[in-house]
């Protein structure tokens, strides 16, 4: 059975959900990644008032989708990180930034992703996708010298906040899937490692395997998934092109905007940038994944209207089944 292509509507979320919702039946997406920013979604709404979920449903089926995960990326963002500044505010929900206070607005945020587990159950989602933050992202560079005590207390802080999230989200059956991505508490192979370890691997606690993170950092995508097996709930489909070679545009990207010609990389619409995605396709058949490949556009060099139909197309090509037999199978003799 095909796994259901959908389109994470995250970098939509300025248009209504039913523009959104017409625009990815029309193109042949099977469902939607529901984004917890816009009109896609309300946490709150769908706690408060019986009937929104329902609407929501309803909407999904006139255009022929599916939902099979929500995202709550930014609300998540804001649970560990330090420092709590005006990119948080630009990002939040006023509820959940308040007077700006930054344990106020960790604690806010909290209480919001536990709600989202449950908003997420009175959908019939069993996966909610986002974000962590960190307290640590900002000591990356090591220097001025980071004890390695503050590396211990960034990750006991991570397993301090999260684990009464994911105790809600125990009680109601469903699963985080924490994207690994830069300024993130798990933002690669060995941090990964590190952040299942802080909450003792508990099952509640999974990845998002999205490929176009790992690239520009010199990952093996295709690897971590084989790696990290049992851990890959849910799959975004992004892209990413490194243009290092001329020794002047580095991988940290020199403060430069999306798609600014000196960047060391940029995300790219998926199929147009160095993920190698047959590899990454063959190693989720190998794990057995049969969750929902969902799309996630980000390009900021072409039409979105161009880039999301293309997409589906691409996946479509190469996310094809396992075999059910070994193709030598057949040389084997009755006898």
């Amino acid at each position: 059975m095909p796994r259901p292509i959908t389109l994470f509507t995250g970098q939509w979320a300025d248009l209504p959900f039913e523009e959104m919702c017409r625009l990815a039946g029309q193109w042949g997406y099977d469902g939607l990644e529901l984004a917890c920013w816009g009109d896609h979604f309300e946490v709150d709404a769908a706690l408060a008032d019986e009937s929104y979920v329902e609407r929501k449903r309803e909407t999904l089926a006139k255009h022929n989708l599916q939902v099979f995960a929500i995202s709550n990326h930014l609300v998540g963002q804001a649970v560990c990180d330090h420092p709590i500044d005006e990119r948080h505010r630009a990002i939040l929900p006023a509820r959940i930034w308040g007077d700006g206070e930054p344990e106020g607005v960790r604690a806010r945020a909290a209480a919001e992703m536990k709600d989202t587990a449950r908003a997420a159950a009175a959908l019939g989602v069993g996966t909610v996708v986002g974000f962590t933050g960190s307290s640590i992202w900002h000591t990356l560079a090591m220097f001025p010298p980071v004890p390695e005590s503050m590396i211990d207390a960034g990750y006991a802080d991570f397993a301090a906040r999260w684990n009464p999230i994911l105790d809600v989200f125990d009680e109601v059956g469903v699963r985080f899937a924490h994207e690994v991505h830069p300024s993130e508490i798990a933002y690669d192979y060995w941090t990964t490692r590190r952040t299942l370890e802080a909450i003792g691997h508990r099952p509640a606690f999974g990845l998002n395997w999205d490929p176009s993170h790992m690239v520009w950092q010199g990952l093996d995508p295709a690897g971590f998934i084989l790696d990290f097996a049992d851990r890959i709930y849910h799959v975004d489909c992004k892209d990413t092109k490194v243009r290092t070679a001329d020794g002047r545009r580095g991988r940290l990207s020199s403060h430069l905007p999306w798609a600014d010609p000196r960047r060391g990389w940029d995300f790219v619409s998926t199929g147009h940038g160095d993920v190698p995605w047959e590899d990454c396709f063959r190693a989720l058949n190998t794990i057995g994944y049969d969750g929902p490949i969902s799309v996630e556009w980000e390009d900021a060099g072409m039409d979105r209207l161009v880039g999301a139909p293309e997409a589906l197309e691409f996946v479509r090509r190469l996310a094809f089944d396992a075999p059910a037999a070994a193709f030598d199978a057949a040389f084997a003799s009755k006898d």
